[in-house]
């Protein structure tokens, strides 16, 4: 599996990596980590998000090329370039594609060379395991900014009916990252901000960055806090299991 991170950060991509094998541990799936080759340095605004697309879809292209991949993984909240990859033409729509895969032994093993390749991003993944069950869930993360593509994400998942909106930090989001006590501290005054004021059963902690944060509150909030990797990751394990 690729998981490909939209933003520059090499030291980023190794911690969300780090997080994915952790996942996958027991699958026999293997997880490389790449950083797109160019773009901003951390998806924080609405132009941010859009500058990332063609980096990612670039990443994905030369992902492919090696005839070894059998899922992508874009490790943004936003889902940067998740739609562009399955609208391409001549490949399937939703959670696969038709790329060519390996013709030799996978991590899975033996693969069929157009067995499909999952195309997940981290943000719908989180998304739709917090909505689970029609579960009221909230969103904690750092980038107000982002507070409108946020919001018509959950809108194109249609799970607006059970969202109980979205809770951020104050402060720059690139002061808090430099911070990790800091950045968890803020975070989880915002997830119980999403569980007392709002009501939300769940909380999606939002952003593949934050995600030692989120790991470290799911021991610290009364209701299940949803990690966007470790989901992802789930999500790719239950469309590749036909396949093993």
């Amino acid at each position: 599996m690729i998981l490909i991170n939209p933003n520059t950060s090499v030291a980023t991509t190794r911690m969300m990596t780090a997080l994915a094998r952790g996942a996958l541990t027991g699958t026999g799936l293997r997880v490389r980590g790449v950083t797109v080759p160019g773009g901003p340095p951390m998806l924080t605004d609405p132009a941010a998000l859009t500058a990332a697309v063609p980096y990612v879809v670039a990443a994905a292209r030369t992902a492919l090329a090696s005839g070894d991949c059998v899922a992508l993984l874009v490790a943004a909240f936003g889902d940067p370039g998740v739609p562009e990859l399955r609208r391409r033409p001549g490949l399937a729509t939703g959670d696969t594609t038709a790329y060519r895969a390996g013709a030799g032994p996978g991590p899975l093993g033996p693969r069929a060379a157009t067995a499909p390749v999952p195309v997940v991003g981290i943000g719908e993944a989180a998304l739709a395991e917090a909505a689970a069950g029609g579960r009221r869930f909230g969103i904690a993360t750092t980038t107000p900014r982002l507070a409108g593509p946020i919001g018509a994400h959950v809108e194109r998942l249609g799970l607006t009916s059970t969202y109980t909106g979205a809770r951020f930090t104050a402060g720059s989001p690139e002061r808090l990252a430099a911070r990790p006590e800091s950045l968890l501290a803020a975070l989880e005054a915002a997830a119980r901000a999403c569980v007392v004021r709002d009501g939300a059963e769940a909380v999606v902690i939002g952003g593949g960055p934050l995600g030692d944060a989120a790991e470290a509150l799911r021991s610290r909030l009364a209701v299940p806090v949803v990690a966007p990797i470790p989901a992802a990751c789930r999500r790719l394990a239950r469309l590749l299991a036909p396949f093993s």
